[in-house]
C-alpha cells in the first residue's frame, strides 16, 4: 500500500515555510555575525546556521513547481489560472526588487515569472503536443510539432532574457515534472540533476511523493488568493522590518 498522506495544502505550507526560512536567512539573518559561525564541517564545506537555512530553502521551488503542474491538470479555467500567476508576478516585482537591492530596479525577476512561463509551456504542450489530439485540432502532426517547438523555444528564450529566478532551467523542470508524472522514480532522479544543490533539492521529492492528490484545508477564493499574496507581502515585510526596527 502506497503511503500518501500529504494534501496539496500541506505541500503549500511546506513550500511557503521553506521559502520564508530561505529569504529570512538571505536578507535578514545574514547580517548577524552569530548566524555565520561555523557549527561543523563536512569535508571542506563549513556548515553555519546560514548554510542550513539556505539548504532548507532549496525545497521550495521543486514543490511550487509541482503545485503548478497539479494546478494545470486540475484547473477548470486555463486562462484564469495563468492570469492569476501573471498578475501576482507583476505585483511581486517591486517587493522582490526592494528585498534584493533596496530600490525599485533590479536586473533579475522574481520566481513567479518562472512559474508563469512554466505554466504557459504546459499550455503549449497541451495545445500542440501529440498532433493536437488533446484539443481536437485536425491539423497535420508535423505542423503541430513545429509550433510546439517554436512555442517552447520562445518561452525558454523569454526566461533567459527576462532573467527570472531559476530561469529556463526552472521552466524545463516544470515540463519535466509534467512529462514524467507517471514515472516517479525517474522524475525524482532527473529532477535532482536539474536543480542547484542537487541532493538537497532532491529531498523535495519526499513530500511530493507523499502527495495524496487531495486539495486539503486550503480552499475557497480567500485562502487561495492569500496563498498567492504571501509571496509579495513577505518580501515587502522582509525589506521593511529592518528599516522600522
Amino acid at each position: 500500500m502506497k503511503l500518501k498522506f500529504l494534501s496539496g495544502s500541506w505541500l503549500k505550507l511546506i513550500a511557503v515555510l521553506s521559502m520564508l526560512i530561505d529569504h529570512l536567512a538571505c536578507f535578514v539573518w545574514v547580517k548577524d555575525p552569530a548566524f555565520m559561525q561555523v557549527l561543523f564541517s563536512v569535508g571542506s564545506r563549513a556548515i553555519t546556521p546560514y548554510v542550513i537555512c539556505r539548504m532548507a530553502g532549496r525545497l521550495a521551488f521543486p514543490i511550487f513547481a509541482f503545485l503548478i503542474v497539479e494546478g494545470f491538470i486540475h484547473t477548470r479555467d486555463r486562462k484564469k489560472y495563468g492570469l492569476n500567476l501573471f498578475i501576482f508576478a507583476l505585483i511581486s516585482e517591486i517587493p522582490w526588487n526592494l528585498a534584493h537591492c533596496g530600490g525599485i530596479l533590479y536586473p533579475k525577476q522574481n520566481v513567479m515569472f518562472t512559474l508563469f512561463l512554466g505554466y504557459i509551456a504546459l499550455c503549449a504542450l497541451e495545445r500542440f503536443g501529440n498532433g493536437g489530439k488533446t484539443t481536437g485540432i485536425n491539423a497535420p502532426a508535423a505542423w503541430q510539432e513545429k509550433n510546439l517547438w517554436l512555442s517552447i523555444g520562445a518561452i525558454f528564450v523569454t526566461a533567459f532574457f527576462l532573467r527570472a529566478d531559476y530561469g529556463y532551467t526552472g521552466v524545463a523542470f516544470i515540463l519535466m515534472l509534467y512529462l514524467l508524472r507517471d514515472w516517479k522514480p525517474v522524475q525524482a532522479l532527473v529532477g535532482c540533476c536539474m536543480l542547484p544543490m542537487r541532493w538537497v533539492a532532491g529531498l523535495a521529492f519526499i513530500p511530493i511523493n507523499l502527495y495524496s492528490g487531495k486539495r486539503g484545508f486550503i480552499h475557497g477564493p480567500i485562502w487561495k488568493y492569500a496563498f498567492y499574496a504571501f509571496y509579495p507581502v513577505h518580501l515587502f515585510l522582509i525589506w521593511l522590518i529592518p528599516l522600522v526596527f
